[in-house]
């Protein structure tokens, strides 16, 4: 129709990318619900799954998919400040991958996760249960990373609830599905935007099995 922008599906995530999404989400649950209930041995093992995606994550952020990679979405203060300066306005959705402020989200989230992976392989909660490198720390150094462990999930969930809260933002202001796209992996953008390159999936496969065994190998230190 004449004053309409003519528009196309692109598919803006690829399978990795969205599996590594999902995944990590069901592993933080998983991580979360066994912390509460004491079941610290399966609370231990959905770490282990959480440092091998991270693991994946950050060197896919180098050499995979155009959305997927940190010179990607990391953009600077000024694009940022355009973008949520504009926030309230109607306009059409022609993000490919995350918008300015989503990206520096996701560093975010990463950056925590890491330090949650990170000092829970040196946590020790002094009765049966402890992080495979506990053994190679002093007991006050011990008891700093337990609680540093402890306080960086209450970050963690905070960056969580502030991540739901801006796509529910999204959707009321903007009238943008963010969730969709993560799931199906497309979105409709108007016909001018460039698809991204998408990288092959055995890259993919390839990298997460060095992680997974990575992963696999910090764990045997724990016996």
């Amino acid at each position: 129709m004449e004053g309409e922008e003519l528009t196309r599906r692109v598919r803006v995530w690829d399978a990795p990318t969205r599996l590594f999404h999902w995944a990590l989400v069901a592993l933080l649950v998983a991580s979360y619900a066994t912390a509460e209930i004491d079941e610290l041995e399966w609370h231990m093992r959905a770490g282990y799954g959480v440092m091998a995606l991270l693991l994946f994550r950050v060197v896919w952020g180098f050499v995979g998919s155009d959305t997927a990679r940190f010179s990607h979405f990391l953009r600077g203060p000024r694009a940022v400040w355009h973008h949520l300066r504009g926030f309230f306005a109607r306009e059409p959705d022609v993000a490919v991958g995350h918008n300015p402020a989503g990206g520096w989200a996701v560093l975010a989230l990463l950056l925590v996760l890491c330090v949650q992976v990170g000092t829970g392989l040196f946590a020790d909660d002094d009765i049966s249960e402890a992080g495979p490198f506990a053994q190679y720390v002093e007991r006050p150094m011990r008891r700093f990373l337990t609680g540093l462990h402890d306080q960086s999930f209450n970050v963690l969930l905070g960056l969580a609830a502030l991540h739901v809260a801006a796509i529910a933002a999204y959707w009321v202001v903007r009238r943008q599905n963010l969730v969709w796209p993560m799931v199906a992996g497309v979105k409709r953008l108007p016909a001018a935007v460039v698809a991204p390159r998408l990288q092959r999936p055995v890259v993919a496969g390839v990298i997460f099995a060095v992680a997974a065994l990575i992963a696999m190998w910090v764990a045997s230190f724990g016996g």
